[in-house]
């Protein structure tokens, strides 16, 4: 049985939006359309665990809406303009309200690229 390119679409789609279903990964992608972020930094952000960014940024990385960047020892995330669903992800991100006042407050608190 042949698969139609279109219901190949579909299945992409539809997993963006399942992953950005989720509002820690939706903000986190928000954060990640004007900002390289690491995961201490998140961490900071969101309140929680370590390993829970961790995984929220793996499944983000394995759909190949994030990239990343390693510095030394840490890893840097930033969006993947390169990935097919890019369009689809910024459109989104465009209802978004903007998260710029949360690194305003990371700076603030001295927190921006804790671990460089």
């Amino acid at each position: 049985m042949e698969v139609k390119a279109s219901e190949i679409e579909i299945e992409k789609a539809s997993l963006v939006l399942k992953l950005l279903g989720d509002k820690t990964r939706l903000a986190m992608m928000k954060l990640l359309e004007k900002n390289e972020c690491c995961v201490c930094e998140f961490v900071a952000l969101f309140d929680i665990s370590q390993s829970a960014i961790s995984q929220h940024l793996r499944k983000l990385r394995d759909a190949g809406l994030v990239k990343e960047n390693r510095k030394g020892q840490w890893i840097f995330y930033s969006l993947n303009k390169e990935s097919d669903m890019y369009g689809i992800v910024l459109k989104i991100l465009g209802f978004i309200p903007s998260q710029d006042e949360r690194i305003a407050e990371l700076e603030k608190q001295g927190l921006r690229i804790t671990c460089e």
